[in-house]
């Protein structure tokens, strides 16, 4: 019972970096890998550099999504698409009151 409440403290520690730093990790890498997954044709989308574009095509050989900018069409991996900036972006206006 004594080494048990040694090793308490210990392993209360690691629950804890569990549950608040790998846990969300996870659960965050999972809504991206599902977000990428989620891209259709004409979606507007902005890339992790910033850049802005509309998907024109997949390059599923690549894993990669053709984009089309002002300066023409740029082949980016699924991966560099930010989920983030991409939703803003789609999301519908809010009326200002």
């Amino acid at each position: 019972m004594d080494q048990l409440t040694q090793f308490a403290p210990i392993i209360l520690m690691f629950v804890v970096v569990y549950f608040f730093m790998i846990r969300p990790q996870m659960k965050r890498a999972k809504q991206e890998k599902q977000f990428s997954s989620e891209l259709k044709k004409g979606d507007r989308v902005i890339t992790k550099s910033g850049m802005h574009g509309k998907v024109v095509d997949f390059s599923e050989k690549q894993n990669a999504v053709i984009i089309e900018t002002g300066a023409g069409k740029i082949t980016f991996d699924r991966s560099s698409i930010s989920m983030e900036m991409s939703r803003k972006l789609n999301e519908p206006a809010k009326e200002v009151k």
